[in-house]
């Protein structure tokens, strides 16, 4: 899949919390927790965007919150359909792709001619008819329909992004992956499910030096052309900390393995 344009990947994912131990944060009867909404950049799969929460607020919210960039493309699931703040997207230049809901209502206008061997099933002009959305969505949108076959999924993609082909609009979709795979390694291999302070701040903290942590990985694997994977270059880099060495003597005999592969085996 290749674009021009900046893709981005929105999700969030819940921290789970002792209630006990941390009553300012309450969730549900037994337990409290806090959301964190990230904002994926796809080129490095480095987050552009953190925005940590109680886990009560929703995750349609965020789109208040976003740095929007004109050109870019937004990745979102369907907690994140709003056609009122979708639009604003629009208005401000940039470009949507989210799942939608089963009971969404519209009208065909048009329907595109698609190549049903490589999952799509198709691809269609459409106007937003349901109560209230006409009047947030007044625009015409676009609905693609595909069928993810490794998941097993019939997804139904809307976006505001006509010229694109519509397989390109579903493999941007697919790459929404790359986020959950982010919150994955994270809680695996950054200590944000034990916390060593109590207070919202020390938590908070904890969370951002975890994030700061996976930046730095990244950008030193992106800097020095690195095969190895984020989580052996972290290993390497816990063990070594304190010894002076050319960094990339250090990597020379660790086996490269890549993050999807750790992750999946663990």
């Amino acid at each position: 899949m290749e674009i021009e344009q900046t893709a981005f990947a929105l999700d969030s994912t819940t921290i789970d919390l002792c209630l006990s131990l941390f009553p300012w944060a309450p969730f549900k009867l037994s337990k409290s927790a806090l959301k964190a909404h990230t904002l994926l950049d796809l080129r490095g799969n480095i987050p552009s965007f953190i925005s940590i929460t109680t886990a009560h607020s929703s995750d349609v919210s965020v789109l208040d919150e976003l740095p929007v960039e004109a050109g870019a493309f937004y990745i979102m699931d369907r907690g994140h359909i709003d056609f009122k703040r979708l639009h604003s997207l629009t208005q401000l230049g940039a470009f949507f792709v989210v799942r939608t809901r089963d009971n969404m209502v519209y009208r065909r206008r048009y329907s595109h001619p698609v190549d049903q061997s490589t999952g799509l099933r198709s691809d269609q002009t459409i106007v937003l008819t349901g109560k209230h959305t006409d009047r947030y969505y007044p625009d015409p949108a676009r609905l693609i329909h595909f069928v993810d076959v490794e998941k097993k999924l019939r997804l139904s993609l809307l976006t505001n992004q006509f010229l694109a082909p519509a397989l390109t609009i579903a493999h941007l979709y697919k790459a929404r992956w790359q986020v959950e795979l982010f919150f994955k390694w994270m809680k695996q291999h950054l200590r944000i499910e034990k916390f060593y302070g109590y207070s919202s701040n020390a938590v908070k903290t904890q969370i951002w030096i975890a994030v700061s942590t996976y930046v730095l990985v990244a950008i030193l694997k992106k800097h020095l052309k690195l095969p190895h994977s984020l989580y052996t270059i972290l290993q390497i880099l816990s063990l070594t900390l304190f010894e002076k060495m050319p960094i990339l003597q250090a990597f020379q005999a660790a086996e490269p393995q890549s993050d999807v592969t750790h992750l999946l085996n663990s």
